[in-house]
């Protein structure tokens, strides 16, 4: 794997909590080989620094931990995370602002070929079929991620559903060619929706040559996320699912004893991860808790909430607590060292393989 030349400066709050965290409860754990499968890649722009504000149907906090994340930063993440461990990332762009999708898109590509990361490029489902795949060939990408924001503004976020923002037209692009697509799953009750849960099975029985990754484990970030669909989800035989940004460890074992190891892959929601936290659940609606003052004014986000004095210093990083839940979940299934190997590395390899990727 190509590196990017040139000196970075840290963008890594790494503390010695964090340092006795990952050598407790992780180095022998996560495996000496990882694709990390969820990735954004960004420079600052204008654009980006006003890219949260304005879209009701968007989370804010995100945007609180990073207003770019150029590859040299999520490279020099690894390095300091992941110490020690060969790291490949699948990368796309974040949530795009305004007329920046090319911008971004453009970015993402010329990162791919520097380094030789695999990539997606962010969709517009305005996009034709011809367009659609006119892009991913000529940006060298695998596939797409798109995002609920894409869809037009007059649709209220409770109503989107998947095939707004990936429209037919476009998966049968992706399922002729073999290639990725990076689903995060609309409306308010995530993955339990029955709306929702009708599409990814829909996806499943027409689309048999396209990759689909539910991103988040379909944002099942609560127990009450979840409802019946593991047992609607136990029909599918393809669809993987990515655990990024979700520490919950009680879903991840639901997912495993649902899919089992081969069909799970690691992802970080890099730079989201890199944010000193710990995640809570209340009703049903999930906290972040967070250092006070270190995320700014908070007190306007349902999602987040400070802690101070010992309790903020206890505070590990939003990654280490993710692989924390599902090395927990992995304990109480009994997954193998082999499986976990999977987890990180293995399934994302065949996967990455069977869309072009040959970079290993």
């Amino acid at each position: 794997m190509r590196g990017v030349r040139g000196c970075v400066k840290s963008v890594v709050d790494i503390r010695p909590v964090d340092r006795a965290f990952f050598q407790r409860k992780l180095d022998r754990f996560v495996p000496d080989r990882v694709v990390d499968i969820h990735t954004h890649v960004w420079q600052k722009t204008e654009q980006t620094k006003r890219r949260r504000g304005h879209d009701p149907r968007l989370v804010s906090w995100p945007s609180r931990v990073a207003d770019e994340n150029p590859v040299e930063h999520l490279q020099e993440t690894y390095r300091q995370f992941l110490p020690g461990r060969r790291v490949v990332p699948l990368m796309f762009a974040t949530v795009p602002s305004g007329n920046d999708l090319m911008r971004q898109n453009a970015y993402v590509a010329a990162c791919a070929r520097r380094t030789g990361y695999p990539a997606l490029v962010f969709s517009d489902p305005a996009w034709s079929a011809e367009e659609l795949e006119r892009r991913v060939k000529a940006g060298g990408f695998l596939g797409a991620k798109s995002y609920l924001s894409m869809v037009p503004a007059v649709i209220p976020g409770r109503e989107i559903r998947i095939f707004d923002f990936f429209p037919p037209h476009q998966l049968e692009v992706h399922d002729r060619n073999g290639w990725v697509v990076m689903l995060h799953i609309p409306r308010d009750a995530r993955l339990r929706d029955p709306v929702n849960l009708h599409q990814l099975m829909e996806i499943e029985r027409t689309y048999r040559r396209l990759k689909l990754i539910v991103a988040h484990v379909g944002r099942a970030y609560a127990n009450e996320d979840v409802g019946d669909a593991f047992d609607v989800l136990a029909g599918s035989r393809r669809m993987c699912f990515d655990i990024c940004a979700n520490t919950h460890a009680g879903v991840f074992e639901q997912l495993i004893r649902c899919v089992g190891a081969k069909r799970i892959l690691f992802g970080t929601d890099l730079p989201i991860t890199r944010m000193r936290m710990r995640r809570i659940t209340k009703a049903g609606h999930y906290i972040n808790l967070v250092p006070r003052g270190m995320y700014g004014d908070v007190s306007g986000d349902s999602h987040m909430a400070e802690l101070q004095g010992k309790a903020a210093e206890r505070l590990t990083v939003f990654m280490y607590e993710e692989i924390e839940a599902f090395r927990q979940a992995a304990e109480r299934t009994g997954l193998s060292r082999g499986d976990v190997e999977a987890v990180f590395w293995k399934n994302a390899v065949r996967l990455l393989t069977g869309a072009g990727y040959r970079g290993w």
